[in-house]
């Protein structure tokens, strides 16, 4: 189809889709658009497990408690655009007839990134092309759940190349910030970032550089990046099939810590492995988890990933969990991490993993003239460039400029061979190992890492086209392939958190203080401004070990605690 006509079938699709979308919130029952009663709040505010046992116990009825979620998600679809496909009449179908309400999520609402197969439904991943093919059977996720009791009940909004921070395509369009809406809600899983930060329960997302962590951290609320292994993975749509060099993790999400660790619990107290090949038979250990939140620990604290330092509202909430955690009685240690496996190493290593078919598979499901994600088109020019010309610009940028951390980046980036992308997958190994002895020796031996999440709050919409290499302290544990988790701190102060050079080169005196003004932190840097941030939110990164997922919990509830008693309690936002 020549580009022209190509351009028209992606506009026609989206509109269809668009209108589809519309038509489904205008049909639903009055009933989901009242406002939120005395009841609705009672079901929204109550502890998971409490809300499973009125479900089995008849004091709820599970189309009740799907009512009650329908109407966060209207609200939330009004305020944000954080839905793409709407289930809510199947959902009640579903809590009567088809889940499982002996199970341990009895009734309980589910919200899916829009790239898990729900029989019916499309599985866009933002793409056009893949519009209007709607999936023949539930997603093996989709399976358990219902097995589990729980009731999708929405599918939600994600960048088409599920390479960005931020969650918006052509065919659904932007998904906001609840706290800011100029300012991104993270992504890929952004739409489920957004909906549980004004109300949702659970969510699922997946992460392959930080995007069930970056949503989390930007919205303001919980969430676990599981290893891989723990958490089943088929029955998916991604805009990389075969891509494991950086292996994406489906994992939850909720709106409280102890929301998302009775979810994790249940779901792999559902023996997962006996749905999914690529689940590994580890039960739920509740006493390491246990023992986790309850000793005295000792804590690596990775201020900097020496790449992009945080910036002032990040700064300030890394020392309050400091202060919280000493006051607590926990040793808190600086890291200095293994001197030949560094974060920017691993950066490096990780961008060369993951983009290795040269950017070519996430731009093939696109329509010509198709919008895509600023970042990956970044990506995607340097990706495209012949192999002269990509070492012509790395001369350029090693040199004239004296960057040397991007000009690395450009030199090992494009399309790999089979030999070269085994070669790097074995620095890979290298690297993990290098971390493995290093955690276990002298004088580390933490039981858990203390990090940003991000190096910044929310960045506003469009941001990545200078950001997209903002991933590091996410990133770095998908490469080694540990669990990690969001706990939200605090909120930006615009006086707290402002820069401490103003004018109109204000980052970059700050970053030439810090001795990083480079491309790659001043991309993330340009767009801080406490006085526009105020109100988003700021959080930590509680980082465990491979299969740790039980004590990264724990260890997340510790956290939680010191802070609570240290009179820090995060607020979450009020649900109207």
């Amino acid at each position: 189809m020549l580009p022209t006509f190509d351009y028209f079938q992606y506009i026609k699709i989206r509109n269809a889709k668009r209108r589809e979308r519309d038509a489904r919130f205008s049909s639903l029952s009055p009933d989901y658009h009242t406002p939120f009663s005395a009841a609705d709040k009672a079901i929204i505010n109550k502890p998971i497990e409490e809300l499973v046992g009125d479900v089995q116990n008849g004091t709820v009825s599970p189309v009740d408690v799907i009512r009650t979620y329908g109407k966060v998600a209207v609200k939330a679809q009004e305020k944000t655009n954080c839905i793409t496909e709407l289930l809510l009449p199947e959902a009640e179908q579903w809590a009567t007839s088809e889940v499982n309400l002996k199970g341990p999520l009895a009734g309980i609402p589910v919200s899916l990134k829009d790239s898990i197969q729900v029989k019916g439904f499309d599985t866009t991943v933002g793409y056009a092309r893949k519009a209007f093919n709607p999936s023949k059977e539930d997603g093996v996720i989709v399976k358990l759940l219902k097995d589990a009791g729980a009731v999708p009940y929405v599918k939600t909004a994600l960048p088409m190349t599920l390479l960005s921070f931020e969650s918006a395509n052509g065919l659904w369009g932007t998904c906001r910030n609840p706290h800011v809406p100029e300012y991104s809600p993270g992504g890929s899983t952004g739409g489920e970032g957004a909906l549980l930060a004004l109300g949702g329960r659970i969510g699922i997302g997946s992460d392959v550089a930080g995007s069930v962590r970056a949503p989390a951290a930007w919205s303001g609320i919980y969430s676990l990046r599981c290893s891989t292994g723990r958490w089943p993975k088929t029955g998916v749509d991604t805009s990389m099939p075969g891509q494991e060099g950086v292996p994406s993790v489906f994992s939850p999400m909720a709106r409280t810590l102890n929301d998302l660790t009775y979810f994790t619990k249940s779901i792999i107290g559902m023996q997962p492995w006996k749905y999914d090949y690529t689940v590994h038979p580890i039960p739920w250990r509740d006493d390491e988890k246990k023992q986790a939140s309850s000793k005295q620990l000792r804590i690596g604290l990775l201020k900097s990933d020496g790449v992009i330092p945080p910036t002032p509202a990040i700064v300030r909430a890394i020392d309050t969990t400091v202060e919280a955690l000493t006051a607590a009685g926990h040793t808190v240690v600086e890291v200095t991490p293994p001197e030949t496996a560094d974060p920017f190493t691993g950066f490096d290593l990780g961008s060369q993993l993951l983009n290795s078919d040269g950017c070519v598979t996430f731009n093939s499901f696109r329509y010509s003239f198709e919008p895509t994600d600023p970042g990956a088109a970044q990506l995607s020019r340097v990706a495209y460039l012949p192999r002269v010309l990509r070492y012509l610009y790395y001369l350029y940028v090693r040199y004239i400029k004296r960057d040397v951390k991007w000009a690395t980046v450009i030199r090992g980036f494009g399309p790999k061979s089979a030999a070269e992308l085994w070669q790097i997958t074995a620095k890979r190994e290298v690297f993990r190992r290098t971390w493995h002895s290093w955690w276990d020796s002298e004088p580390q031996q933490y039981d858990f890492i203390l990090c940003p999440a991000n190096a910044t709050p929310a960045l506003p919409h469009g941001a990545m086209h200078d950001a997209v290499s903002s991933c590091g302290y996410t990133f770095l544990w998908n490469l080694l392939d540990y669990c990690a988790g969001i706990i939200p701190v605090s909120h930006v102060d615009p006086k707290l958190d402002a820069l401490p050079y103003t004018g109109k080169g204000g980052y970059k005196s700050a970053l030439k203080a810090l001795g990083h003004n480079h491309a790659m932190a001043r991309g993330a840097w340009m767009h801080y401004d406490a006085q526009k941030m105020a109100g988003l939110p700021t959080a930590v990164q509680v980082v465990g070990r491979r299969w740790e997922e039980e004590k990264v919990l724990g260890y997340m509830a510790a956290v939680e605690n010191a802070l609570e008693n240290a009179g820090n309690r995060y607020t979450l936002l009020d649900v109207d």
